[in-house]
């Protein structure tokens, strides 16, 4: 009881969707007592694992989960993570997931979610991208060989390429994709960290496994992003009218984090090695409607959607759409469960909690 009162109070939205994943019918005392490594502790979709674990260590002091958080930087991982960092549980590893890494007595678990997430970040830098998906994935491979670990590579729907199949996407599914294309370093650079958790579980037996990722949003993304949900949230938050760079006509399927993270930790336990799983949502929201919707929840009434006028040549530039099959991972008892009227709510929420 000591222990729990020593931690400081998370944001009550995260909060929240952490005792909601914890009430799914998942035998989370697997992880009692375990040591995970998470790598590239402070992004988006990594934090929500996180704080799920330090949940579970808060409630179950005499076997916590140990949390070996790799990040580049200590002041982001402090900023991220101050209720944290007094624990004995909670253990920081600060280097770049590509240099060699510390010798380590007992890994269990591992979580591969280092490198850019998002246009903006691998555009800027594209060398760094590929680098951490081939130099990264092979170190923590190794890792988990060494170990006889579980490892969940958090892989996208990037690998699938592009262009419109007329039908929910499956694992089996695949589409063009140039390597000399400026988003190649992402695209490419999955599929190659993809094929390195293949081979090392048929050549090694590792039980490595990719969850390929739609658009996911929710409590602690970026502002900054450079993604369209979270443009419109800023605009939102600050009050200001939204205006769109399309006519709006293109969909996405956006999938909330908490829904997302009950999925991958399903994965983590549960998944068959050297397979991929689709992680995201089967409805689509066109960005105009998506826009109405945040506008709609933003906190300063009255906010106007501007769009440009429908134009083929411009929206030849965008995927007009395109959504994942879930079946496989429906198989292992998951379904997302939020739909996003109420994850675009709880994101506001949490931003005007904090």
């Amino acid at each position: 009881m000591q222990l729990l009162m020593q931690v400081a109070p998370r944001n009550r939205v995260i909060a929240e969707d952490l005792e909601q994943i914890f009430t799914r019918p998942e035998d989370w005392e697997r992880f009692a007592g375990k040591h995970v490594l998470i790598a590239g502790a402070t992004s988006f979709l990594a934090a929500y694992l996180v704080e799920f674990f330090a949940t579970l260590s808060e409630r179950w002091p005499q076997r916590p989960v140990t949390i070996h958080a790799l990040a580049r930087s200590r002041d982001k991982l402090n900023r991220r993570f101050a209720h944290l960092m007094d624990q004995t549980w909670f253990c920081p590893i600060i280097q770049d997931v590509c240099n060699p890494l510390p010798p380590m007595e007992q890994v269990d678990f591992i979580v591969h979610a280092a490198g850019a997430g998002s246009p903006r970040q691998y555009l800027a830098d594209p060398i760094g991208t590929a680098r951490s998906n081939i130099i990264g994935t092979l170190n923590l491979l190794e890792l988990a060989r060494v170990h006889r670990a579980r490892l969940m590579f958090m892989s996208s729907g990037a690998v699938y390429g592009h262009g419109d199949s007329g039908k929910p996407i499956t694992e089996s599914d695949f589409g063009a994709l140039d390597p000399l294309d400026v988003s190649a370093c992402y695209g490419e650079g999955k599929r190659m960290a993809e094929t390195l958790c293949a081979d090392y579980h048929r050549q090694h037996g590792v039980a490595a496994v990719i969850a390929r990722i739609s658009h996911t949003y929710g409590p602690g993304i970026a502002l900054d992003d450079g993604r369209s949900f979270a443009d419109f949230v800023a605009d939102a938050l600050a009050g200001r009218d939204i205006v769109l760079n399309s006519d709006g006509s293109g969909s996405r399927p956006f999938c909330y984090v908490g829904d997302a993270t009950a999925a991958f930790l399903m994965l983590l336990l549960r998944g068959e090695g050297g397979n991929a799983y689709n992680v995201g949502l089967d409805h689509e929201t066109t960005i105009l409607e998506l826009a109405r919707l945040i506008a709609q929840l933003s906190p300063t009434p009255g906010l106007k959607v501007m769009h440009q006028p429908p134009s083929a040549d411009r929206q030849a530039l965008f995927r007009s759409g395109g959504h994942f099959d879930l079946s496989k991972m429906e198989r292992l008892g998951w379904r997302p469960k939020v739909m996003p009227e109420e994850g675009f709510a709880r994101t506001l929420r949490y931003f005007i909690q904090r």
